[in-house]
């Protein structure tokens, strides 16, 4: 007989410190690079970059979704921070499962939506570096 799936013995420490967190879930008002990401479950990502010199000096993150979702959120704001812009581009939704080492196979989509939220982050903070007058454009 198959013992039943204990939550707090069967999922990683990893996966348990990230999904439990709550000490970046704040909305930025002038980030210097934004994304939100919505999936198909309704679950919404949204990643908010603070950078000095193209490193990311801290990640914020707000989440409305499930617990995996927001294990998958923190795990990318996790494995960026303080990383240079280019090293993040380099972060993949395997990164991010293998992170959380006990993310459920049926929840990997949670990674993608992170990891995609943290894409759409990546690119405004290029188009912002780019065109700087955009900045004072965003409402959010």
């Amino acid at each position: 007989m198959e013992k039943p799936f204990d939550f707090w013995q069967d999922h990683s420490d990893n996966f348990l410190e990230m999904a439990l967190r709550t000490d970046r879930d704040e909305k930025l008002l002038n980030p210097d690079g934004y994304g939100k990401n919505t999936g198909d479950c309704g679950d919404t990502i949204e990643i908010f970059l603070s950078a000095t010199d193209d490193r990311i000096d801290s990640v914020s993150v707000h989440i409305d979704g499930c617990i995996h979702t927001r294990a998958s959120a923190y795990a990318v704001s996790h494995l960026v921070e303080g990383k240079t812009m280019q090293q993040a581009w380099d972060v993949t939704t395997e990164d991010v499962i293998g992170f959380l080492q006990t993310l459920p196979q049926a929840s990997h989509y949670c990674a993608e939506l992170a990891v995609g939220a943290l894409y759409l982050a990546l690119a405004n903070y290029r188009d912002l570096r780019c065109n700087p007058w955009k900045a004072s454009y965003l409402k959010r």
